[in-house]
């Protein structure tokens, strides 16, 4: 049984890829430091799987708290979630975000390297694309200017990792750029779990729906796309978990250097979304249109053809079932995990 160093494991996407590395045969090991994630969703993980899941509260920054733990097992492979993620924020605290996201992975990679772990999945994002070209987006479209610190930590870790494995042929890299995870554990025990107001669109919706909010604000109406709203590629958070696990198969066959687009391949508006969610749960979702949001962009979407023919994943799930497993996740935890991590 390989061993997987899990970084940012109790985030969103990273405590679904945990039940999906259970099944496919992997050990997790999650470490994380719970600025922005709960220690219930990997007490939930170990109800769902039955397993314990080995976890470490730490920051990544710490070199001699991470070696404590890289000192402990033999790791195959790191799938690195961590990191701050707020976009807004990264805007006003632009040090902060440069300072943990870049230095914490720096510092990562170090204890890799030490440790002869050289088998990283890291957990890029669209945002890399900055204003696409053309959609649908492939991976040889060139990289753009990134609007945001958040942003532009995830473009600059892709090429330190690039210059890491040019520099060293041992390393296998593979860069996953996400892009809109919607959706919850069918179960409806773990999900999306934003502190404060949401920054993305399904669990602003869902807290509508709860009566969390008074109503959703949609950005602009006026963009050239069928019905004037913003167009994105959702993709449910089970199936990008199970992109992860194929990443690892990659690994296997020591691919290198490796990139891939994770996402449906289809556009869906926001409109399409509300509309979506209102007839597949049956609650009305109040909205008014709000002016357009700096930095914004009409439409954003994949071609994901790469990861079908070289990983062979493709995305299973539809926008009815992201729309109702995100329902079920907010409905049975109105306050989310509100464990007060």
């Amino acid at each position: 049984m390989k061993t997987i160093l899990v970084t940012g494991g109790a985030g969103y996407i990273g405590s679904h890829t945990l039940i999906e590395l259970d099944k496919a045969g992997y050990r997790p090991v999650v470490v994380d430091n719970l600025i922005n994630s709960s220690i219930e969703s990997i007490k939930r993980v170990e109800q769902i799987t039955g397993r314990q899941i080995p976890f470490y509260k730490l920051d990544l920054r710490d070199a001699a708290a991470l070696e404590c733990v890289m000192e402990k097992y033999n790791f195959y492979a790191c799938i690195h979630f961590a990191g701050l993620k707020a976009v807004g924020e990264s805007v006003q605290k632009p040090l902060e975000y440069y300072n943990n996201n870049m230095t914490s992975t720096f510092v990562l990679l170090e204890q890799l390297k030490k440790h002869n772990c050289k088998n990283i999945i890291f957990s890029s994002s669209a945002t890399v694309y900055g204003i696409p070209e053309e959609v649908p987006i492939t991976e040889e479209l060139p990289k753009g200017q990134c609007t945001n610190p958040y942003g532009k930590t995830k473009s600059m870790l892709e090429e330190v990792l690039i210059d890491l494995q040019n520099a060293d042929k041992e390393w296998n890299v593979v860069l996953l750029r996400y892009f809109n995870p919607i959706g919850a554990h069918p179960s409806g025990d773990i999900g999306e779990n934003p502190n404060g107001i949401p920054n993305n669109l399904m669990p602003y919706i869902t807290q509508v729906a709860v009566g969390k909010r008074e109503k959703l604000g949609i950005f602009g109406n006026d963009y050239d796309t069928p019905d004037g709203t913003g167009v994105r590629d959702y993709i449910h958070v089970v199936d990008l978990a199970r992109g992860h696990v194929a990443a690892l198969s990659a690994m296997e066959r020591n691919c290198g250097l490796a990139i891939y687009n994770l996402g449906t391949g289809c556009g869906y508006s926001v409109l399409d979304v509300v509309k979506t969610f209102e007839k597949v749960n049956g609650i009305a979702v109040p909205y008014t249109i709000m002016p357009r949001r700096a930095g914004d962009i009409a439409a954003c979407y994949s071609n994901p053809q790469k990861a079908k023919v070289e990983l062979g994943w493709s995305a299973e799930f539809g926008l009815e079932e992201m729309c109702r497993d995100s329902w079920n996740w907010q409905k049975k935890n109105p306050e989310g995990y509100n464990t007060g991590e």
